[in-house]
C-alpha cells in the first residue's frame, strides 16, 4: 500500500507541475496592458518599472525558476491587481473559512438526503418513491442550475421570509445558499446509489439469502447497501474538497465573500500571481481528493488489495 501511495504521490506531483507550468506560461502570453489602468496614459518609465517588479522582462526559464523557488519556500507571492501588494496567503485565508463552513454544511445535507433517497428508490423500484426520486434527478440534471437557484432564492425570500442575501451573523441566511449548493450532490448520490443497489439486488447472493429466509431489511442494510456504497466512497473526498472550495455562481448570487468567485475575478483582472496560486490550490484539491478516495475504498472493501498476487501475470 505504501508503494502504491508513493507512486500516486509522484504521479500527482508531476501532474501538478505540468498544470502550474502550463498556466504560468499561458498567463505570461497575455498583453501587458492588462496590468495597468488607463494604459495609454501611463508613462513608459512606469511601465518598465512595473514589468521589472513583476519579473516579466526576464526570459521564460528565469521566470519559471523564480516562481518555483518562491513556491518551495512557501511564498505564494503578492497580488498585483486584486489587492495590490497584499500577500496572497492572507487573501485566501480571509475568504476560505466561509467557503469551508458553507461547503461542509452543504455536504452534510447532501449525504443526509441523497443517500436515504437513493436507498429508498432502490427498495421501491418502479413504485412511487422511485418515480418521485427519478423525476427529481432528471429535473436537476436537465434544467440549468441558474434557473432553479434563482427560483429557490425568490421563493425562499418571499414565501418563507428567509433573507435573500447572505449575512454571517444571521444563521437563517445560510439556509438557502447551503440547500442550493447541495441540490446537485443530492441528485448525484441518489442516482448512483440507486443504480448500484439495484445491481446488487439482482445478484445471486441476494437470491440465496432470500431463499434461506433472511429478512429483507437485513439483506438490504447488511449486504446490499454496504456493497453498493463502496464504489461511491471514492468520490466523496473529492466532492467534499471541491464543495468547501466554494461555488462560483451561488456565492455571487447570495453575495457570499468566499472563494467561489475569486478565481474568475483575478483572471478578469489579469492578476497572474493570484491565478497561479488558486490554480495550484484547486489542482491540489482534486489530486488529494482522488487519492483519498482510492485509499478509502481499500479501507472499506477488504476485497481490494494493492499487493501483487502470486501466480497472476
Amino acid at each position: 500500500m505504501f508503494k502504491y501511495v508513493g507512486k500516486r504521490l509522484l504521479a500527482s506531483t508531476v501532474t501538478l507541475f505540468i498544470i502550474l507550468t502550463t498556466v504560468f506560461v499561458l498567463m505570461r502570453q497575455m498583453p501587458i496592458e492588462g496590468y495597468f489602468d488607463n494604459f495609454d496614459k501611463v508613462d513608459q518609465a512606469v511601465i518598465n518599472a512595473k514589468l521589472d517588479q513583476l519579473g516579466l522582462r526576464d526570459t521564460m526559464p528565469v521566470q519559471l525558476k523564480n516562481f518555483y523557488t518562491g513556491l518551495l519556500r512557501g511564498d505564494l507571492g503578492v497580488s498585483n491587481r486584486y489587492r495590490t501588494g497584499a500577500p496572497i496567503a492572507e487573501i485566501i485565508a480571509s475568504k476560505a473559512p466561509i467557503s469551508i463552513q458553507m461547503g461542509l454544511l452543504s455536504m452534510a445535507v447532501s449525504l443526509l438526503l441523497g443517500i436515504p433517497l437513493g436507498a429508498k428508490m432502490a427498495r421501491s423500484k418502479s413504485k412511487l418513491w422511485d418515480k418521485l426520486g427519478t423525476g427529481f434527478i432528471v429535473f436537476i440534471n436537465a434544467v440549468p442550475a441558474a434557473v432553479y437557484y434563482i427560483y429557490l432564492q425568490s421563493f425562499g425570500s418571499k414565501a418563507l421570509d428567509i433573507p435573500m442575501l447572505f449575512n454571517p451573523a444571521s444563521p437563517l441566511s445560510w439556509v438557502l445558499p447551503v440547500f442550493s449548493m447541495s441540490l446537485g450532490s443530492i441528485a448525484y448520490y441518489a442516482m448512483w446509489l440507486r443504480r448500484y443497489m439495484v445491481d446488487e439486488l439482482n445478484k445471486d447472493y441476494v437470491k440465496l439469502a432470500r431463499a434461506k429466509g433472511v429478512p429483507g431489511q437485513d439483506i438490504t442494510m447488511k449486504h446490499v447497501f454496504r456493497n453498493a456504497f463502496v464504489p461511491m466512497i471514492q468520490y466523496i473526498p473529492s466532492s467534499l474538497l471541491f464543495t468547501i472550495s466554494g461555488s462560483i455562481y451561488i456565492e455571487s448570487l447570495y453575495s457570499i465573500p468566499g472563494m467561489g468567485g475569486l478565481l474568475v475575478d483575478v483572471i478578469t483582472r489579469q492578476d497572474n500571481t493570484m491565478v497561479q496560486a488558486l490554480v495550484m490550490l484547486y489542482a491540489s484539491i482534486g489530486i488529494i481528493g482522488m487519492l483519498l478516495g482510492d485509499l478509502l475504498m481499500v479501507l472499506i472493501d477488504p476485497r481490494i488489495s494493492f499487493a501483487k498476487r502470486e501466480g497472476v501475470r
